[in-house]
């Protein structure tokens, strides 16, 4: 996980450890979660998260991708996916940042790397965040369990406090 650079970012080395780990991927839940946890929560610190995913971690999740996941990830590392997938992540941090400023809150960006919730869950320990916020998708039981779900696993394994927002009903996203 690397530091987020750019105006307006503070070095996450010097901030206070009692900062607010808002997780945002872009999507319309983690949206959802970062104006909802403004409501909820009198913390105004917090650091926001995005993660990205390395080819290289990517797994098969059927027997279908399993033959063709070493050729996929040849074809990744040619096409340059990695390096689109982290700068396509830098600009979704930054736009999470002024979701956050605007919804009150004093703010720095991160970027991770890896599987989300493993990377969620190791810079919530690095921050020692007080809590982690996180929108769900709003998957069924089953869904849940065949597609797995990053709220889920962060559920399991964050060892602090997690807040997992849902959208409203009516909501885009929905």
């Amino acid at each position: 996980m690397s530091g987020a650079s750019g105006p307006g970012q503070d070095d996450p080395s010097e901030t206070s450890s009692k900062r607010t780990l808002l997780c945002f991927d872009g999507s319309d839940d983690a949206v959802n979660a970062i104006a909802a946890a403004s409501e909820l929560l009198s913390s105004r610190t917090a650091t926001l998260l995005t993660v990205w995913e390395p080819a290289a971690s990517w797994g098969p999740y059927d027997p279908a991708t399993a033959l063709t996941g070493g050729v996929s990830r040849l074809a990744a590392k040619e096409l340059g996916l990695d390096e689109i997938a982290s700068d396509l992540a830098r600009a979704t941090m930054e736009h999470g940042i002024e979701l956050a400023r605007k919804a009150g809150y004093e703010v720095t960006g991160e970027i991770g790397s890896g599987k989300p919730w493993q990377a969620i869950c190791g810079h919530a320990k690095k921050l020692d965040a007080p809590l982690i916020v996180l929108g769900a998708r709003g998957l069924s039981r089953g869904q849940s369990i065949l597609l797995g779900g990053v709220s889920a696993a962060v559920l399991a394994h964050a060892k602090r406090p997690v807040l997992v927002i849902r959208q409203p009903q009516g909501s885009a996203g929905q």
